[in-house]
């Protein structure tokens, strides 16, 4: 018996990093993955995993795309909202289309994908809405990441809001605030810093327990929130930082 035996699982940006993470482990416990993502050709590894995993091309900023995707669906027991993308820089390095993309591949894609699929949920009385927020929002400044923050911090409030609004008709919300995670995505910024080298640096210096986060960590607490184990959890954000807020 798997801890999400039965349970359909809708998430975006599975093909790498947190999301791959979680993909395998939601299936690894029992449920039924639809795992989404931009990137087609990492996407179709998934494919080889021997059971619970069915991929899909999806861009979570077309609204069009979402739309299709939750009708296909008869009903959906978890979504969970992952795709987001990590801008560097202060306020000042911030120009007005950077901000316009973070927020919209941060919050307003998770806006769409929440409003797409919740009914299928409210239809059945019973569903369970992940999203991935960060320490680096309203729980923690960090330096050059101003839009990222921003963005961060409104998905902690459209969690709270979520959760407030439907709690009563059997939903349950609650974002995942991780600190640096050793991802791909997270080695590919180091890499565009002028010093690689010294980024990498920089961001072991500021862990306290001496090394970063795994995607597989981290996968660990989505599975939890996913479970039934977590029943009474929701409207909460969930820190999985080593310490760093501290």
């Amino acid at each position: 018996m798997g801890r999400l035996d039965g349970k359909l699982i809708v998430m975006s940006a599975a093909a790498q990093g947190i999301g791959r993470a979680a993909a395998l482990a939601f299936a690894k416990e029992g449920a039924q993955v639809i795992a989404t993502d931009i990137n087609e050709e990492n996407l179709k590894e998934l494919d080889s995993y021997p059971v619970g995993i069915t991929t899909r091309v999806l861009d979570v900023t077309k609204k069009d795309q979402i739309e299709a995707l939750a009708k296909e669906l008869e009903r959906i027991d978890v979504l969970f909202n992952v795709a987001g993308f990590v801008h560097h820089g202060t306020i000042l390095d911030c120009e007005e289309g950077d901000w316009d993309f973070t927020m919209n591949l941060n919050v307003r894609s998770m806006y769409m994908m929440i409003k797409a699929f919740l009914p299928k949920m409210l239809a059945h009385k019973s569903g369970n809405i992940i999203n991935m927020s960060s320490v680096a929002s309203s729980i923690k400044g960090v330096v050059n990441r101003c839009v990222y923050s921003t963005s961060k911090a409104a998905v902690i409030g459209l969690t709270k809001s979520v959760a407030a609004d439907f709690i009563e008709q059997g939903i349950r919300c609650n974002c995942i605030c991780p600190g640096t995670v050793d991802t791909p995505s997270l080695r590919e910024r180091i890499q565009a810093r002028p010093d690689p080298e010294q980024a990498l640096k920089d961001f072991l210096a500021r862990q306290k327990m001496g090394r970063m986060c795994t995607a597989e960590e981290v996968a660990q607490l989505c599975v939890y929130l996913a479970s039934d184990e977590s029943t009474y959890v929701t409207g909460t954000e969930h820190i999985i930082d080593g310490g760093w807020s501290l």
